[in-house]
Order: C-alpha cells, then sequence, then structure tokens
C-alpha cells in the first residue's frame, strides 16, 4: 500500500476516547461564550406593562389608573335591556348566537376582556399592563417574549391558572377558532412553550413585523385546561356551560333568549391588584333580553332595567319624556367622547358581482341622502364621518405630499395615479328638504351608464344582456327602528334610479347566518377606527383573510392596502407610523366599500339616579361596566319611593 493511501486510512480510524471528550467539552465551552456573549450584547426589557415604543404612562409602582375612583363602593346592581335573543353563552361559537357579555369572566396576561378594554387602560392607547402575569420579559428585537404570571391567579372553581393553561387556550384557538385567526398567527407565532408552571415564552418568527404580537398573546383569554379535558368540550360549539374563568364575575344565572346574570366572585383573587382598584364595582351585573328594541325602551321606562346607552337619535330627541325623568328619579346625560368614530354605515358586499364595479357602488352610494336623513329622521344629532381617523391627525386631507408622497411613489405599481392627484374622497351633500336630489340622481345614472347599465322603457336598470340591477339590503329585524326608516328611504331612492332594490328583514338568529356567510348585497355594519398600525388591520381589510374573515363584512381585498398594512408594520417610529396610517386612510377611502351614516359625537346614556362616575372622564371609554358604581343612600332612596322594586 502507497504512502498516502496509507495515511488517508489512518485518519480514519476513531478518535481515542479522552481526546474526543476534551474536545467535545471545549466546544461546548465555546459555544456556551459565544451565547452568553450575544446574550449580554442584546438588552432584555423587563417590565410591568407593554407599548410597542417602549413608553409607559404609568410606573411600576402606580397604585390605580388616574381616572378611577379608588374608593369606589362595591356593591348594588346595574341592569340593561337588550333586543334580539340568544343560544349560548360561547361566544367563540361558529353556530347560534351568543349572548351579550359572555367573555365577561375572563382574563389575559395583559388585562381582562371585561367590556372589550383588553388590558388596555381608558386615559391612554396602545399601553398594556400585567393582569395574570407580573412581568414581562423580551428582547429589544422583540424575537420572544416571556410572562412570568402571578401564581396566587385562581379560576372561579379554586384551581390555579398556570402556564399551561395560557398555552392551551393559545394552541385551542389556533386548532378550533376564526380561520382568519388561526392562519394569521401560525404564521406569526410558530412555537410557544411551558418553562414552568408560571413561566410561559412565545416565539415569533423571523423576517417579520413586531407589531401586535407581544400584545396578541398578551390578550389571549385564559381558559381552564383542566375543565376541557375532563367534558371534552369544543371551542367552536354552541353551549351554555363554560370554562370557569379567572375574573371578577362569575355567570350566576342563564335563561336562554330571555335573561343572563353575572354576579361579583367575593373569593376573587385579583381585587387588591393596582389595575382592579377602583374597578368591577357592581355586584350584579343582569342582561334583560326583550323581543325589539320598543320593548327594551319601555322596561328601562318602567325601571325593569336601570341603565340604557342611547342609540337612537329620534329616541333621545323626543322620547325621553315620561314621569320618572320628569321626577329626576331618571337622569339622561351626555358624555363626551374621546375617540375617533368607527367608520360605520352601509356596507358593500365586494363579492357580489354587481359591486365589483367602482363606479356602481359610487352610483349606489349617492342614493343616500345624509342630509334629509339627519334633518328628518336624525334630528340633527349625527354628524357625518369622512375619514377612518375622522377629526385626529391621522386623517388624511388634501393632496398627498412630503414623506407621505414619497412612501406612495415608493410602493410602485399598486398605487393608481389618481391616488397621488386626487383629493381622498368625502360623501357627497344632498338637499336637505327632499329625500330625492335630482343632481346626484343625473350623476348616479352616469356612473351607471359608464359602467354599462341602461335606463330602458320601463324605467329599469338593466345590462346589454338584459339583466336587471338587483340589489338585496339585509337587515336584523331587532334593529332600532330609524336604522329601519333610513333603510327604508334609501332604497326607495335606489327604485328611483331603476334598480331592483330590496330590504329583506330577518330574525336575529338568520341575521347572524347570512353576515357570516356574507350573504347579501348591503348590510348595516362597520369597521374600527384607525388609531394606529397592528397586524388586527391586515384582518380587517387585508386580502389574506378577505373571503371569510367576520372582521371585513365588505370582503375588502387590495394590493395597495396589503402593501401599506405590510410598510406600516416596519415602521421604527412614531412619526413615521402616523404617516403610513394617513396614507391607509387615504387608500381606504379610495377603494370605497362603505357609506358612511353617520356618528353621534358624544355618549348619550340615561340612568336611574343611582348610578355615580368620575368628574373627569377618560377619552378611549364610557366605562359604565368598569369604573361606575351604585350610590347605596340614592339606590335606598328610589326604592323607598317606590320608584324601583
Amino acid at each position: 500500500m502507497t504512502g498516502p493511501r496509507r495515511r488517508a486510512k489512518a485518519r480514519a480510524l476513531p478518535m481515542k476516547a479522552p481526546l474526543k471528550a476534551i474536545l467535545t467539552l471545549m466546544g461546548l465551552v465555546i459555544a456556551t461564550l459565544i451565547a452568553q456573549a450575544a446574550l449580554a450584547d442584546e438588552k432584555i426589557i423587563r417590565s410591568h406593562g407593554y407599548s410597542f415604543f417602549g413608553e409607559l404612562s404609568y410606573p411600576a409602582d402606580y397604585p390605580h389608573f388616574n381616572y378611577v375612583n379608588p374608593d369606589a363602593p362595591k356593591g348594588g346592581e346595574i341592569s340593561i335591556a337588550l333586543s334580539g335573543s340568544f343560544d349560548s353563552m360561547n361566544p367563540y361559537t361558529r353556530k347560534g348566537r351568543a349572548s351579550a357579555l359572555s367573555t365577561v369572566m375572563y382574563e389575559s396576561l395583559l388585562g381582562e376582556v371585561l367590556a372589550g378594554s383588553g388590558g388596555l387602560p381608558a386615559d391612554a392607547y396602545g399601553e398594556m399592563y400585567g393582569l395574570l402575569a407580573h412581568t414581562v420579559e423580551y428582547p429589544e428585537d422583540k424575537s420572544w417574549v416571556i410572562f412570568h404570571m402571578r401564581p396566587e391567579a385562581r379560576f372561579s372553581d379554586g384551581t390555579p391558572v398556570t402556564a399551561h393553561d395560557v398555552l392551551f387556550s393559545h394552541n385551542l384557538l389556533l386548532d378550533e377558532g376564526l380561520k382568519s385567526y388561526a392562519d394569521a398567527v401560525r404564521q406569526r407565532i410558530p412555537n410557544a412553550e411551558v418553562i414552568d408552571d408560571h413561566t410561559v415564552k412565545f416565539h415569533f418568527a423571523d423576517g417579520i413585523s413586531r407589531r401586535s404580537l407581544i400584545d396578541q398573546v398578551g390578550s389571549v383569554p385564559v381558559w381552564s385546561k383542566k375543565w376541557y379535558e375532563e367534558t371534552g368540550a369544543k371551542l367552536d360549539e354552541a353551549r351554555f356551560e363554560v370554562s370557569p374563568g379567572s375574573g371578577p364575575y362569575i355567570i350566576e344565572n342563564v335563561e336562554p333568549n330571555r335573561r343572563v346574570t353575572f354576579t361579583r366572585n367575593p373569593d376573587y383573587w385579583g381585587w387588591d391588584l393596582p389595575i382592579n382598584k377602583g374597578r368591577h364595582n357592581f355586584d350584579r351585573i343582569r342582561l334583560e333580553y326583550f323581543a325589539d328594541s320598543t320593548a327594551a325602551f319601555e322596561a328601562f321606562k318602567a325601571g325593569e332595567v336601570t341603565y340604557r346607552t342611547e342609540s337612537d337619535p329620534k329616541k333621545w330627541a323626543t322620547a325621553y319624556e315620561f314621569p320618572a325623568l320628569a321626577r329626576g328619579d331618571v337622569v339622561k346625560e351626555e358624555i363626551p367622547d374621546g375617540t375617533p368614530p368607527n367608520m360605520t354605515g352601509i356596507v358593500f358586499n365586494l363579492g357580489s358581482e354587481v359591486f365589483k364595479d367602482k363606479r356602481v357602488r359610487q352610483a349606489v352610494a349617492l342614493g343616500f341622502n345624509f342630509d334629509w336623513t339627519n334633518k328628518s329622521l336624525l334630528y340633527g344629532l349625527y354628524a357625518q364621518q369622512k375619514s377612518f381617523s375622522d377629526g385626529t391627525h391621522l386623517e388624511a386631507e388634501g393632496l398627498p405630499e412630503g414623506d407621505e408622497l414619497e412612501f406612495l411613489k415608493s410602493l410602485g405599481d399598486v398605487v393608481p395615479p389618481d391616488l397621488l392627484t386626487t383629493e381622498p374622497y368625502v360623501p357627497h351633500t344632498s338637499d336637505p328638504d327632499r329625500l330625492t336630489n335630482r343632481r346626484n340622481l343625473r350623476q348616479a345614472l352616469k356612473l351607471l351608464q359608464e359602467a354599462g347599465w341602461s335606463v330602458g322603457d320601463d324605467g329599469l336598470l338593466r345590462d346589454e344582456s338584459g339583466e336587471q340591477l338587483k340589489i338585496d339590503f339585509l337587515m336584523n329585524a331587532s334593529a332600532e327602528p330609524t336604522d329601519r326608516a333610513i333603510a327604508e328611504n334609501f332604497v326607495s331612492n335606489l327604485k328611483q334610479m331603476g334598480a331592483d332594490a330590496k330590504l329583506e328583514s330577518v330574525d336575529s338568529s338568520q341575521y347572524t347566518k347570512r353576515e357570516r356567510d356574507r350573504d347579501y348585497d348591503l348590510v348595516f355594519d362597520g369597521y374600527p377606527s384607525l388609531l394606529g398600525t397592528g397586524t388586527g388591520l391586515a384582518q380587517r381589510f387585508g386580502s389574506e383573510a378577505a373571503e371569510f374573515s367576520l372582521f371585513n363584512p365588505a370582503g375588502l381585498a387590495s394590493p395597495l392596502v396589503d402593501r401599506i398594512i405590510e410598510e406600516s408594520l416596519l415602521t421604527s417610529s412614531q412619526a413615521e407610523e402616523d404617516m403610513t396610517i394617513r396614507a391607509l386612510d387615504r387608500a381606504l377611502r379610495h377603494e370605497f366599500f362603505l357609506i358612511p351614516d353617520g356618528f353621534a359625537p358624544n355618549y348619550w346614556v340615561a340612568y336611574w339616579d343611582m348610578y355615580e362616575h368620575p368628574a373627569e372622564q377618560p377619552p378611549f371609554a364610557l366605562g359604565s361596566l368598569d369604573f361606575w358604581w351604585v350610590n347605596a343612600e340614592k339606590a335606598e332612596a328610589l326604592k323607598a319611593s317606590g320608584a324601583l322594586r
């Protein structure tokens, strides 16, 4: 055998055991040192709360939120009337209709689920504070997060709330929750793990925005893993028996389609936490269901229910003239609302063949006379929203310029040229004294003609094949009478255009199913206002889940909107984020998928004179179920006088 071959064979011989062990140990030591050096260079943030840019209004030793009354008395009851029906206490079911407040029992790592507060203080936007978790820990690049949980936390059945319950709840939503939610979360959060009984870690995908990731996992409601395993219950099924929660309220009584009562849990584990001081003050929250809004209002007048947030301007203007109010037993109050209005109104189903052409949508919108509606049906109490960030510094105005213009140009071909050369859409004006505005009607017919629809000798709109323009407006039978009147007058104008338009009123259960199935052309619905960026924007406005997302009733799927959301999620400063939100507002208004129907600038509330609230209202919440309270002396006086039972 020649020398080279002998040397090759010698290199293939096994290493002596002591030498191999030494080299292996040296490798481990070097790897450990490298890892420790990397960790030393990486700043780890530990905090009592979370905001994306790291700024928190409340320090770690905050005693309570500034706007609450920390000495608010506990006790009494608040009762509310609702219209319609319910056949489940599980809000995550895909069938049936769940009761209102059916998440009130649950908490999350960074806040409770009560009344939609999600752990956010009502005087600060984009901040979350620890509830089930006392500390949140994450690196500067936000590639992972660890939550350190409060070991004293307990479910209402007395069992501890652990990291295993958190991980179980996270996975349950992925396996049995909404598809749009699950698809989005799986892409962004590939792995989660329990470190110990009170420590849970979430890992985030590489190469994606860090927006809304910590917020997302921190706000998942936490259910009892033990209860689900013992009962075999499914998250997506309609049922009245639900997992015990860890929150301050528990279910006391349920009468399907009639009544739900929640009671304050005297053994609630978290009464002394700063986040809870001055909050959750009522002993009982009672929901009373009625067939329609008229019956619900009569129940309030009679004292069967004691609190009402009014949504019908006609009632607010004309119906609050009854003996209890005249006596001073009922308070009627307008409370400032510091949030921009949600963009609500008449939503186009963009999946309907008739509405695929934007010109048809624009023409149909010209049939809605807001000015007449506001004067004749809304008593002049509404204002018309024009923006998804109405009245804020995030509202798009004028032609794009400066950083916004450069940003839009950088997006390339997805930006239509007219977006850069026209001001953002604002609703048309109409004659407040005439339901049908001839100028708008002529403009609508011109748009329809451009889109291939023409009026025949019979006065009906048809396309080239002779098909008539048919429009189905779906409505909930238990809706406010004013909403019905608005819809009926709008449909009347569409008929004058030559459309075969009809208003289809169905009961609450059918309405819920058809809205989920997107079985309509038009529907009263809406979208939340734009206050900042986040991955939730993709569920609301993005193409990825447009076909099935319950949060996107129009089914909007726009490459332009998608790109703006993607870029917005990558912004690194508040100023840059704000600029992209203005661009998003501009783009959403350009896509034109909703007819704004107006909003009330203030909260309209009426209540029997035993409730009190802080003198200074926080800007981001009314808080009637959160930080209001009962004055026991006033309550007793009402009962002693016979005004209330």
